[in-house]
């Protein structure tokens, strides 16, 4: 995969305008669809069982997010995720809080069992806990680790037959097959609540308009993170509520002199 590719899928999301369906949490629904909207994309918010199936059938691809869980919504998930499956729609699981409590990793291996997911995106500690590994989380949030996150993705990618987009502070997609290494992002990131919960569902706008879904996970990453550091080193000194504002305007921004000029991804551990 090369640079120019990747920007070449952001100007085809522009184009596309695709729709993109969240089940998402309650938290994070209107930065989710505002980021979509500067992105490019179209967002719909459906959670409703009685429309679900509908709504997925017609969008570009389903981003499932298991934030605040409810046994309605799960029931939905799993109504628009077979919906999904028949039509050949993509859909992309955020297993949010996996491993913190019982019934979020029971959720998150249920969705996976009874679906077919296209892509899974996680920490490292999200992804451990779906795939049955250990890792330490506190909360949402991944402990710190000495652990290979490399080595753990591809390991979950195996095991769960999916492309696994392992993020924190190197991101990581993979297929089990090959691999993908990217570097860019800003840890201020960290401190706006929702960023990887719409890094989710900016994952399903590529994936919408890109059938090879490690390329698709790959440019939707590096696009996000490009993005982050164009916001941070404009008002990354002013703290988190004036970058989550910049950030909306930079996914509005970023170009494909920006993406060529600043994307920094590995495949094979050779720097493309």
């Amino acid at each position: 995969m090369e640079t120019r590719e990747i920007a070449g899928l952001l100007e085809k999301v522009r184009k596309e305008n695709p729709l993109v369906h969240n089940i998402t949490n309650v938290v994070v629904t209107n930065f989710t669809a505002n980021g979509l909207l500067a992105l490019g994309a179209s967002p719909v918010m459906a959670y409703a069982y009685e429309e679900v199936a509908e709504m997925a059938r017609m969008a570009g691809s389903l981003v499932i997010n298991i934030g605040t869980l409810r046994s309605a919504v799960v029931e939905s998930m799993i109504i628009a995720g077979k919906a999904a499956n028949e039509q050949g729609v993509p859909v992309i699981l955020d297993p949010v809080g996996a491993g913190a409590t019982a019934y979020r990793t029971e959720t998150a291996r249920r969705l996976m069992e009874d679906l077919e997911i296209s892509i899974i995106r996680g920490n490292a500690a999200e992804i451990a806990n779906v795939a049955g590994e250990k890792w330490e989380i506190r909360g949402v949030d991944a402990v710190e680790s000495n652990g290979d996150v490399i080595e753990l993705a591809i390991s979950a990618a195996e095991k769960l037959q999916t492309v696994v987009a392992l993020t924190g502070k190197d991101d990581v997609i993979t297929d089990g097959q090959s691999a993908y290494v990217v570097h860019n992002g800003h840890p201020i990131l960290t401190k706006v609540t929702g960023t990887g919960c719409l890094l989710t569902s900016v994952i399903g706008a590529f994936t919408a308009v890109e059938k090879d879904l490690l390329k698709a996970a790959t440019a939707a990453i590096t696009t996000y993170g490009v993005a982050a550091e164009l916001a941070a080193e404009k008002c990354a000194d002013q703290g988190p509520g004036s970058f989550q504002i910049e950030f909306l305007n930079q996914l509005y921004r970023v170009n494909e002199q920006d993406i060529l000029q600043k994307s920094s991804f590995k495949k094979g551990g050779n720097l493309i």
